[in-house]
Parts: C-alpha cells; sequence; structure tokens
C-alpha cells in the first residue's frame, strides 16, 4: 500500500513538472509573439514615418519645380517682350527715314538714322520771329504729316509702342529766354493746330499722340545767333515697359 502511494506521488510529481514545462514554453511563446507584435507596430510606425517624410520632399520637389516653371515662363515671356521693344527701336527709326527719303526732298528736313527725329528749318515753316505758317511750309506739312504718320500707324506693334508724338519748337540764342521760350512753344502749336486741319489716315490716333512743346533757346549755341537752332523737330516717344511683374 505504501509502495502503491509512492508511486502515485511520483507520477503526481512528473506530471507537475511536465505541466511546469509547457507553461514555461507557452510563456516563452506568448512574450516572443508579444515581441514581433511591438517590433511589428514599431516598424509599421518607422516605415509610415518615412512615407510621411518621402510624401513631403516628393511636395517640395512639386512646388519648386512649379515655382521653377513659373521662372522659365516668366523669362520667356520677358525675353519676347523684349524683343518686341528691340524690334521697335530698331525698325521705327529706319522705317521713318524710308519713308521719308523715298516720297519727300531731302533738303528740306533732316532726319536722324539712329532716333528717327525729323528737323525742320526755320526756313521752311516760319520768317524769323515769327509764328505764323509760311505757305510753303503748309505745303511741306500736307505732305509730310501723311507719310510721317503712315510709318507709325501702318505698324500694330509701333503703333503700341509710340506713346507721344512731340512736336518741339526751338530757337536760336538771340532775344530773352523767356520770349525765346514763349516763340518756341507757339510755333510748335501753329504747327500742331494745322495739323489738326488736314485729312489723313489715321488722323484721330495721330491727335491723341499728339504734344506740342517748347523747348526755347535750351539747345540753342550761347556763343553767336545761328539760323541753324530756329528748328521744328518731330520725334516720338516710346512706352516705358515695366518688367517688374516679370521679375
Amino acid at each position: 500500500m505504501s509502495e502503491f502511494l509512492e508511486y502515485e506521488t511520483e507520477e503526481e510529481l512528473l506530471e507537475e513538472q511536465d505541466s511546469g514545462v509547457w507553461l514555461s514554453v507557452g510563456d516563452l511563446m506568448s512574450g516572443l509573439l508579444m515581441f514581433f507584435a511591438l517590433l511589428f507596430i514599431a516598424v509599421s510606425a518607422q516605415l509610415q514615418e518615412k512615407i510621411t517624410q518621402i510624401n513631403q520632399k516628393e511636395q517640395e520637389l512639386l512646388e519648386k519645380e512649379e515655382v521653377l516653371q513659373k521662372t522659365i515662363d516668366k523669362a520667356k515671356q520677358l525675353e519676347e517682350q523684349l524683343i518686341k521693344y528691340k524690334k521697335v527701336i530698331d525698325e521705327l527709326p529706319s522705317k521713318i527715314v524710308n519713308a521719308l527719303q523715298n516720297k519727300l526732298s531731302n533738303g528740306q528736313m533732316e532726319v536722324d538714322p539712329k532716333t528717327g527725329d525729323v528737323k525742320l528749318g526755320e526756313q521752311i515753316l516760319f520768317d524769323e520771329g515769327s509764328t505764323q505758317l509760311k505757305p510753303e511750309g503748309k505745303e511741306f506739312l500736307k505732305s509730310f504729316i501723311p507719310v510721317y504718320s503712315d510709318a507709325i500707324f501702318s505698324d500694330q506693334l509701333i503703333e503700341e509702342k509710340v506713346i507721344r508724338i512731340i512736336i518741339e519748337g526751338h530757337t536760336s540764342s538771340k532775344g530773352s529766354e523767356e520770349l525765346n521760350m514763349e516763340l518756341s512753344l507757339k510755333r510748335a502749336l501753329a504747327v500742331n493746330d494745322y495739323i489738326f486741319s488736314l485729312n489723313f489716315n489715321d488722323k484721330d490716333k495721330f491727335k491723341q499722340k499728339i504734344l506740342p512743346a517748347g523747348r526755347g533757346e535750351i539747345e540753342a549755341n550761347q556763343e553767336k545767333d545761328t539760323g541753324e537752332d530756329r528748328k521744328v523737330i518731330f520725334k516720338f516717344q516710346l512706352k516705358k515697359e515695366d518688367f517688374t511683374d516679370l521679375l
């Protein structure tokens, strides 16, 4: 009997030992499972963070590419405007020179090939000290103005860039400065008024851009009185381009 009890006790002890082993293995498996679960969560979080960083970098890159493209587009627009502006500067003076040389007598005027300024001497338009246009001056203007107007308004780009057609009156240094300024302005106005009385193509456009101005003896030779200083000059003023919005 005692042997039986002893045997049973040993068997129970073995069972308890086996149970303890299985519990230890189970705990180990649970621990490993928890470890891998935590590791997976940590790796997933890091991966998600990396993905977020990559997406942010891609967005930043797209924004930089967009800024770069806008800069390139603005540079192209600026280049196009500069080309147009240069075209007017280069072509208008020569266009005026060619038009006037082909249709009018060169002996009655001087044309600056670089600026397109047209200088008319006093002897063509006025008697000395007078503000009344001479008959031959009127005849000259009647031939000159349509040609000059056509050189500007026959080209849409040139028309857009020319904002003023200035009629400048000039005098010699003879007489007082105040009287010379008044004389030069009255002569410019006399030419202006006569132009308004003419009929020619694009007259209304011409009138909108015309500006009479008196310069008096400002550009005259102060050493001596010379007839070359007594003149009327036709010149054009180009539109000042504003490129700041493209910068």
